[in-house]
């Protein structure tokens, strides 16, 4: 039995959609910075992804750098993971947070609207993980994190409707699948499902009413915060989570019981 690859001190996380000074990809590189990761964001806005890895280099003195990428694109996710690779210490850890939320109803979603959902949700999970894989299989050392939603789970009822909750179920059985084909090469895969979280991607920056609203019905009495998830992530990203995988972390203050 193999042991485990130690942990470089110079690795690079990647992660996807994480430009927005206020959203979960943001905190969570901040807090990878602070634990001496080298930082890459991937944003589908090419400046914003340059602003957000010079406001974190300069912040935490470690090296970052933002690429634009269409992660549902193939070839825009190569090239940008081809400059990261050709730059950066070795990608160790992925972060795949690119989203897009579907509020509109079931019947008046329309096949476009429907595509365009899963291609970023969905297929840009895959194009993402797919391209990074290789270089981790070789270094038999990785570590990817997926975004799900607890829509997922309980078929909506927070702000998105059906395509997204299918779409991010399909994170679920995607995590699953990709950790039994790549344990042996000592890279591991966790699926994160938040509940209501204090980001814009229910429809804007949340008024105070508003969160409590949300907040009712959950445990701890209040909505969730992107710091609470970016912790998650950061320890399912570290050397001391290598026996973790094919897991999906509830993290909604007990809103869902599982």
């Amino acid at each position: 039995m193999p042991d485990a690859t130690p942990f470089p001190a110079d690795r690079t996380a990647v992660l996807t959609g994480a430009a927005s000074l206020r959203g979960i990809g943001r905190a969570t590189a901040d807090r990878l910075a602070t634990r001496g990761w080298s930082i890459a964001i991937l944003d589908v806005n090419g400046d914003e992804a340059k602003a957000a890895a010079q406001a974190i280099s300069s912040e935490h003195d470690v090296q970052a750098v933002g690429v634009r990428a269409d992660v549902s694109d193939q070839v825009s996710v190569d090239g940008a993971i081809a400059e990261i690779e050709a730059s950066m210490p070795a990608i160790v850890g992925l972060v795949n947070l690119a989203g897009i939320s579907s509020p509109t109803p079931f019947m008046d979603t329309t096949v476009a609207e429907w595509d365009k959902v899963f291609a970023i949700n969905m297929r840009g999970t895959f194009i993402v993980s797919q391209r990074v894989l290789g270089g981790m299989m070789t270094r038999r050392l990785g570590r990817i994190v997926s975004i799900s939603s607890i829509s997922a789970q309980r078929g909506g009822g927070t702000y998105s409707k059906v395509a997204y909750s299918a779409s991010k179920a399909g994170i679920i059985g995607f995590t699953r699948a990709l950790a039994r084909e790549v344990g042996e090469f000592g890279v591991t895969v966790n699926a994160v499902a938040p509940g209501p979280i204090d980001t814009d991607i229910m429809g804007g920056t949340l008024t105070d009413e508003r969160k409590a609203q949300m907040a009712e019905g959950i445990l701890v009495g209040r909505i969730g915060t992107r710091d609470d998830v970016a912790a998650l992530t950061e320890f399912l990203l570290g050397e001391d989570a290598g026996f973790i995988t094919a897991a999906t972390y509830d993290i909604n203050g007990g809103l869902q019981v599982s």
